[in-house]
């Protein structure tokens, strides 16, 4: 697509273009009956145009848009499907934390978030994209254009860590915004409540939505490294605390192990797909389980 903003790059659209129905894996059996999708289906009701990308249908291209401006623009028509990825950005100023990895996990998700958008829009179907903190800081409505996916992709690259973090808080203020039931992928550290996580999206639940659970989270986070004694400063209230690290190093890694079962076991209870990734780590595993 032209004009892609360099947080999405060559090397991520052409391992990308191997995964062309891996978001539509996401709703199989998931939306049976309710799924929608578009393209050159029975219907004549045209929909809109969209940048060529290589492997899309000859057929789409509208060759008098390309007569007159030299560029390919597929013609899309809307059928009796339509599929809508619904995209949640944890941005709150926790996600600006980098230890060991080389990316911050904001950094990390934004780019995930980026390759997902990216892969819908591909796939024919439409992406809206939320970025939160404790509220919604900016919401793009579901949309399948090139210039729709510039817009999402432009807000992911420059895309900076806000306030406190209150996702349950965020989700149910969202909740609104969305006018159709989809698949929700929410990419977040998820460092909250997990009962609280669990009732702010049983309304997605009961509203037909399926949800996609991707935590992000620093090496750093799962074990306290280093000996002696250390100070923390908590990056949404600046509250610090000086510890020495033998006393807490086993306690912590106890708890954050039973923190992330808890949520195993909460998106497994629900029907939901849960993803744990490392800011050191590839995410195309996740697409990999996704398209399976």
């Amino acid at each position: 697509m032209a004009d892609t903003p360099s947080i999405l790059r060559p090397e991520d659209m052409a391992r990308l273009a191997s995964y062309r129905f891996a978001v539509q894996m996401m709703a199989e059996g998931w939306l049976s009956g309710h799924h929608r999708a578009k393209g050159r289906g029975g219907s004549t009701d045209f929909l809109e145009y969209r940048e060529y990308s290589p492997g899309d249908d000859l057929r789409l291209i509208d060759w008098r848009v390309y007569a007159r401006t030299d560029r390919m623009q597929l013609k899309t028509f809307e059928n009796e499907t339509h599929l809508e990825c619904h995209l949640f950005v944890d941005s709150s100023a926790s996600m600006a934390y980098r230890e060991e990895g080389p990316l911050s996990k904001l950094q990390y998700a934004s780019h995930l978030a980026a390759c997902i958008a990216w892969l819908v829009v591909r796939g024919n179907d439409r992406v809206s994209l939320q970025l939160f903190d404790e509220k919604i800081r900016k919401f793009i409505p579901a949309g399948s254009t090139a210039a729709h996916l510039n817009q999402c992709l432009h807000c992911l690259e420059y895309n900076k860590p806000g306030g406190k973090t209150d996702l349950p808080e965020a989700l149910a203020a969202s909740h609104h915004l969305l006018t159709r039931a989809g698949t929700l992928v929410i990419v977040s550290d998820f460092l909250c409540d997990v009962a609280a996580l669990r009732r702010s999206l049983n309304i997605f639940l009961h509203r037909g939505c399926k949800i996609v659970l991707v935590q992000v989270l620093d090496a750093g986070e799962l074990q306290l490294s280093g000996s002696g004694v250390a100070r923390y400063v908590d990056m949404e209230t600046g509250e610090k605390l000086t510890c020495n690290l033998a006393d807490l190093q086993e306690a912590y890694a106890t708890r954050m192990a039973e923190h992330l079962h808890a949520l195993r076991a909460m998106a497994a209870s629900a029907g939901m797909l849960f993803f744990t990734t490392r800011t050191d780590q590839s995410f195309y595993p996740i697409f990999d389980a996704l398209s399976r």
